[in-house]
């Protein structure tokens, strides 16, 4: 028995404290915001999970302290654009090489850092691995069987979380190639918004068939660029998350883009959601990224002349179908 500490109590902690608990191990689940631990304390269930109901023996603190030390694993699920200040507000807790699992995806628009890397400069002597895949937290915590991936620096540390979190519902693979994962979970929200905004439009399959196929290639295009591995983007945490989170009305991306399609803005369709919606967050820093890389990312940058740039989204869907002509496969020979 591990004893691990969730810190955040939104819908994804939420389901992997459950998940271990029934793994048998002693969980705590750590909220900055005193009143959702209060309501997880009275209640066992959080507003956004209905149905998914926490062990009386899992504690639930807004006391960092109480979560942090003597940890065995601190599970970092709070939303992207906190991972800073919560990694800051518990950096002098953690103890040398004390292990932390980021399971939150994005990437800081300001310094274009990985949420693993945020992790490792406010915290650097934690040992930080990344735990990503096609997982929405409502199927997750119902027992929905899951395949996920765990990755790490040390082999070591990643067969160990991922002997954890392992169960009959819960499948854990293990990488190397963190770099890809953080890449692939982060860009799949913004292409997520792309899939959502064409369902807004009320295009059908086809299209949506065409943004998934397209858009994991734009996700390997500049992942591989910066130094991830291109297998990583055909595998879980590529192409698989890209598919779920384009398909399911479980993707806060995809139903914010289709708000975003019928008409609102990107922060009328965030209040409606009342979600964070990473994806938003992401896409300045992909077109950054684009830049820095020489990458072009046609869809991605279509999203941000929609969100940012009030651009009408049927005339950027027109403009991406009469783009120059292309060839699919580069470096394909032809016979004659």
């Amino acid at each position: 028995m591990a004893k691990v500490s969730i810190m955040g109590g939104g819908s994804w902690g939420i389901a992997l404290a459950a998940l271990l608990e029934k793994n048998g191990h002693k969980v705590t689940v750590w909220s900055a915001l005193k009143d959702e631990v209060e309501m997880l304390r009275v209640n066992r269930e959080h507003k956004m999970m209905p149905g998914v109901f926490l062990a009386e023996d899992i504690l639930c603190t807004d006391d960092e302290r109480e979560a942090v030390e003597g940890s065995d694993l601190l599970v970092m699920a709070v939303a992207s654009s906190y991972t800073r200040r919560t990694a800051r507000r518990i950096s002098s807790l953690v103890s040398d090489r004390q292990k932390i699992l980021n399971v939150a995806k994005g990437i800081e628009e300001d310094t274009l850092m990985t949420l693993s890397e945020i992790i490792e400069q406010e915290i650097p002597q934690a040992d930080v691995a990344v735990m990503s895949g096609p997982s929405h937290a409502e199927e997750v915590g119902r027992g929905i069987p899951t395949t996920i991936v765990v990755g790490a620096k040390s082999r070591e540390t990643a067969e160990y979380i991922q002997s954890l979190f392992m169960s009959e519902v819960f499948r854990v693979y293990v990488s190397s190639d963190i770099l890809g994962m953080e890449l692939g979970g982060a860009l799949k929200n913004v292409v997520a918004l792309a899939a959502g905004i064409a369902d807004g439009l009320g295009y059908g399959d086809n299209t949506k068939a065409a943004l998934i196929t397209r858009g994991i290639a734009e996700i390997a295009r500049l992942g591989t660029a910066m130094g991830g591995k291109y297998e990583t983007f055909c595998g879980l945490t590529g192409i698989g998350d890209l598919i779920v989170t384009c398909a399911s009305m479980h993707s806060r991306n995809r139903r914010a883009g289709i708000l975003i399609g019928q008409g609102k803005t990107y922060e009328e369709a965030m209040a409606e959601v009342k979600m964070v919606v990473e994806g938003v967050y992401s896409a300045k820093a992909a077109m950054q990224l684009a830049a820095k890389y020489h990458v072009q990312l046609p869809i991605i940058e279509q999203v941000n002349q929609i969100l940012f740039e009030g651009k009408n989204a049927a005339q950027a869907v027109k403009e991406l179908m009469l783009r120059d002509r292309k060839i699919e496969v580069s470096g394909a020979q032809w016979e004659n």
